[in-house]
């Protein structure tokens, strides 16, 4: 099996009202990412119990899938809006071991 490149994102918000609108931000930027095709997952999750929380879980076919992602219109967007909602972001990368998982471009199972 190929490995994709992926990585978790926790995104910690300032309040309430700043959850919500990080929320409504990144709802009107899925619309370009589900066009991405070498973006296999990207999935937004709030933590139970951490409403201010944000864990987003995404998968690209490799590393250029997620370079061409980060050098989107939309996703520049994003990255420039959504500092003023956020108290703290924690990025890790993630070597895949073994699973199951959609497959897309680039990427064997």
């Amino acid at each position: 099996m190929t490995s994709g490149y992926a990585l978790s994102v926790r995104f910690t918000t300032r309040d309430a009202d700043a959850a919500q609108r990080f929320d409504a931000l990144v709802e009107r930027t899925m619309e370009g990412i589900r066009a991405e095709p070498g973006t296999l997952v990207y999935v937004s999750h709030v933590p139970v119990g951490e409403p201010l929380v944000r864990v987003f879980y995404e998968l690209y076919a490799d590393e250029a899938a997620f370079q061409a992602h980060e050098g989107q219109p939309h996703v520049k967007q994003m990255l420039k809006e959504r500092e003023q909602y956020l108290s703290s972001t924690e990025v890790v990368f993630l070597n895949e071991q073994v699973g199951k998982r959609p497959a897309g471009p680039g990427v064997t199972t």
